[in-house]
């Protein structure tokens, strides 16, 4: 969608300054109507981006219960692998952890996945209509962040009740339910994961100003991303020093960190400790995205739109 079209309105007869002052009343108060015009700025744009989402519903449905079907290739698949291995452990999970852990990373990557983000931007770049950020008393960054938490929120409704529905059939490969700090910690580690998963995809859009063409390239980048993050196999299964490695990068807290959460493998401090890297790495990429856009719009040129 098209972010709303600036008001116009007529320019107000000239005053006294000090007039102006008077009205304004102390500066903390004009701040704080700021702050508040900025809040509700973005809360329609949020409302009117969830409208638009929702607008489709029988197609978002039907979209989302096809995500399923590799589901049920996958745990035959494993199924297979476990038997010929003639082993019940591989890289510390068995059979039914397996399963549990591939159910899970579904619900990572419902939060992390950005599809089309760094593409969108980068067209934008591209073709010049990233201007009308300019123009209006808009955020690039702050319109794109609304927009993709109501399209989040959208799509986490629509799929509520098939996932539900997929979890009940798949509850014997679950062990038990965890307790409430495992599952706050969970929670605490997806509503990351979103923030790692944005503003990650908003720097890789961000190379649009630097490069004409960059599809090639985010192909490159988001294929590599599905693999690294654990969304394929655990981490664990790979051998060092790349199981390391990996769990080092932050790719990891898209996919297998809420995950392995989940099912209890990382508890105590270890889990204070990935908690507080999770939200480290988000504000890392959020300052990235932040330094790299303001570099980009001194080479903007604003051609075509």
């Amino acid at each position: 969608m098209t972010p709303p079209e600036a008001t116009t309105t007529t320019a107000p007869p000239l005053r006294n300054p000090a007039d102006a002052e008077l009205d304004a009343g102390p500066p903390h108060a004009s701040g704080r109507r700021g702050v508040l015009g900025t809040i509700a700025k973005y809360a329609k744009i949020f409302r009117v981006s969830l409208i638009e989402r929702m607008t489709y519903r029988g197609d978002f449905l039907f979209g989302t219960i096809l995500r399923f079907l590799p589901i049920v290739t996958t745990i035959l698949l494993w199924k297979a692998i476990y038997e010929s291995s003639g082993q019940v452990e591989l890289g510390g999970f068995h059979y039914r952890e397996m399963i549990a852990y591939l159910l899970l990373t579904n619900i990572s990557r419902m939060f992390s996945s950005m599809p089309g983000l760094a593409g969108g931007i980068a067209r934008e770049v591209r073709e010049g209509t990233l201007k009308r950020y300019l123009i209006q008393p808009l955020d690039l960054v702050g319109f794109l962040l609304s927009s993709r938490v109501a399209h989040k929120v959208a799509y986490i409704t629509m799929s509520f009740l098939p996932y539900a529905l997929l979890f009940y059939l798949c509850r014997g490969y679950f062990d038990a339910f965890p307790d409430a700090v495992t599952l706050a910690a969970y929670a605490v580690s997806l509503v990351l994961s979103f923030m790692v998963g944005f503003f990650f995809e908003v720097s890789v859009g961000m190379v649009g100003f630097w490069f004409l063409e960059v599809t090639s390239l985010l192909y490159i980048v988001m294929t590599l991303n599905f693999f690294i993050s654990g969304h394929m196999l655990p981490l664990d299964l790979l051998p060092e020093p790349w199981s390391t490695l990996l769990k080092i990068l932050p790719f990891q807290y898209m996919a297998y960190f809420p995950a392995v959460v989940f099912l209890g493998k990382i508890r105590g401090w270890q889990l204070v400790l990935h908690l507080g890297l999770e939200l480290l790495w988000a504000v890392g990429f959020m300052a990235l995205a932040r330094v790299l856009y303001r570099a980009g719009l001194k080479r903007y040129s604003a051609y075509g739109g």
